[in-house]
C-alpha cells in the first residue's frame, strides 16, 4: 500500500472514532477543501485551512449527524491524486432517521506526509431526507 493510502486511511480512522486532533495534525496548513455543494448545516463549499474545515464543514456535520465515512475502493491517478470511494453511514441527531450515502472523495498528499486537498463528491439528496422529520 502506497505511503498517500496510509495518511488517507489515518484520516478516515480518525474521523470515524471522532479524533479531531487527529484529523488535524493530518492536514497540511494550507489544506483546501471543497465539497458537495446541497451539503446540509452549510457545510457545502470551498474551505481554505484545517480551522475553515473543521468549523465549516467537520464540526457542522457532527452537531447534526452522527456519522464517519467508510471507505470501499482505492485507486491512485497518475498525477499522485488518491481516489476514494465509499460511503456515509449515521443517522441524524433531530430525528434519529438512518442513512447511507454513497460518496467519492478526491485526495492530495505532499511528499511530507500531509494532506493538502480534499474534493467531496456525494449524495445530499440521502443527506437532506434524514433530517426531514
Amino acid at each position: 500500500m502506497s505511503a498517500k493510502f496510509e495518511v488517507v486511511k489515518g484520516f478516515y480512522a480518525a474521523t470515524q472514532t471522532g479524533d479531531g486532533p487527529a484529523i488535524l495534525a493530518l492536514l497540511h496548513p494550507e489544506f483546501e477543501a471543497r465539497t458537495a455543494p446541497g451539503m446540509p448545516c452549510d457545510a457545502g463549499g470551498a474551505f481554505h485551512g484545517p480551522i475553515a474545515a473543521m468549523t465549516g464543514i467537520w464540526g457542522p456535520v457532527a452537531r447534526d449527524f452522527d456519522t464517519a465515512p467508510y471507505d470501499e475502493t482505492w485507486q491512485e491517478t497518475t498525477d499522485g491524486t488518491v481516489v476514494v470511494t465509499g460511503h456515509y453511514r449515521g443517522a441524524a441527531r433531530a430525528t434519529g432517521r438512518e442513512y447511507e450515502a454513497e460518496f467519492v472523495h478526491l485526495w492530495q498528499v505532499d511528499d511530507d506526509g500531509r494532506i493538502t486537498r480534499l474534493h467531496q463528491y456525494t449524495d445530499t439528496a440521502r443527506w437532506h431526507a434524514a433530517l426531514d422529520a
